[in-house]
């Protein structure tokens, strides 16, 4: 294993999983946490979280056909719930900062569907695997490494 392939370690990884752990926890839904980190890791070509986010979506009771369906979401009407397509479509946005801003009508939406404490929790869950894809991504981490 090369120093650029290793996971992190110490005070930096314990930072980042303490983020992420409280991050879901708030946001109080376990199935939709894996949605929005699988979207964003799709988005983030993140292979390692990934294949780690699929296998405990799946633990958490995710259907196979959303999960089969989550790059499409958008065009997938009836698989996702509004609240669900509401977080996704933040999750993109968050993500993917094209704009320079997340459009205010994406985050009114998610407003709609999350009282302001799961908002928070939701933007944080979002911020905190945008993080841990692009540590994996720069390291070059493969799939497979993860142990639960």
């Amino acid at each position: 294993m090369t120093a650029r392939t290793r996971l992190l370690d110490g005070a930096v990884a314990q930072a980042m999983s303490a983020l992420s752990g409280a991050a879901k926890k708030g946001l109080g839904d376990p199935a939709l946490a894996e949605l929005v980190v699988i979207r964003a890791s799709q988005l983030n070509h993140c292979a390692f979280c990934l294949d780690m986010h699929l296998a405990i979506a799946r633990e958490h009771g995710v259907s196979e056909r959303q999960l089969d369906l989550l790059s499409a979401w958008e065009e997938a009407e009836g698989v996702y719930d509004e609240r669900e397509r509401a977080a996704l479509a933040l999750t993109e946005a968050v993500t993917v900062l094209t704009e320079g801003f997340v459009p205010d009508a994406v985050y009114e939406r998610a407003a709609k569907h999350f009282d302001e404490g799961q908002l928070a929790h939701l933007v944080g869950l979002i911020a905190a695997i945008n993080n841990w894809n692009r540590v994996m991504v720069a390291r070059r981490i493969p799939p497979g490494g993860h142990q639960p």
